[in-house]
């Protein structure tokens, strides 16, 4: 069934206003960027990295489980995920490798954020060269080798001071900030295709509605 037909079906469900606010954040969403999630486990770091990048407009988030479960809290999180595709892998299932593989075949260059002897600076990373997902690893460890590994570039955020590093959702919040002002400044072709906002306003209305799921499947 043609999705514009199911959107005008399923809008008569919300307020005029609703509708008008969901059509205004899709119009700033983008997978240009997006973030994989290395095994992180504190469930308050988890919920601080889906509130920021539902914030910012960032609208898939890659997590890969390794002995870690990836499990945000809906007090800190406010709900957020409900507003993205949280795309979850763990190793039962998936190696590191097949996850990297699938995101190169959306052409998505490989971004470890690591202090690598490669690593450039935030301030000098270039957007302008492709789609780029960010790999970010553990509160303690950071990323594993393999992810270095299998990264074709490496990313780093300068340090004025005398700790070494940022707690992992701070440093997602420092430099998906950054990519999001820089996607707008750059004026690169960022947004969504017509197709995918479609997909996604069908997503948001259905879970807006009581009872969503079994009007869409009505409807169907």
């Amino acid at each position: 069934m043609e999705r514009l037909k199911v959107i005008t079906y399923l809008k008569e469900f919300v307020s005029p206003e609703r509708y008008r606010l969901f059509e205004e954040k899709l119009a700033e969403r983008t997978r240009y960027a997006s973030v994989l999630i290395e095994n992180v486990y504190q469930s308050h770091n988890a919920s601080a990295i889906i509130r920021t990048c539902e914030a910012l407009g960032f609208q898939d988030v890659y997590v890969y489980e390794r002995k870690n479960t990836f499990s945000p809290n809906d007090e800190i999180a406010l709900g957020a995920e409900k507003w993205l595709n949280i795309h979850k892998y763990n190793q039962q299932q998936h190696s590191f490798a097949d996850v990297i593989n699938l995101l190169k075949a959306k052409d998505y260059r490989i971004i470890a954020t690591t202090l690598h002897r490669e690593s450039v600076s935030l301030y000098d990373f270039s957007l302008a060269k492709g789609k780029c997902v960010f790999l970010f690893g553990t509160e303690k460890e950071g990323l594993s080798d393999e992810a270095i590994q299998l990264s074709d570039e490496y990313l780093k955020i300068p340090i004025y001071g005398f700790t070494e590093s940022f707690n992992v959702s701070v440093s997602v919040g420092i430099i998906m900030s950054h990519i999001a002002r820089q996607l707008r400044q750059l004026k690169i072709p960022y947004q969504l295709t017509i197709a995918e906002q479609e997909e996604i306003m069908i997503q948001w209305l259905t879970q807006s509605i009581p009872s969503g799921e079994k009007i869409l499947k009505r409807f169907i």
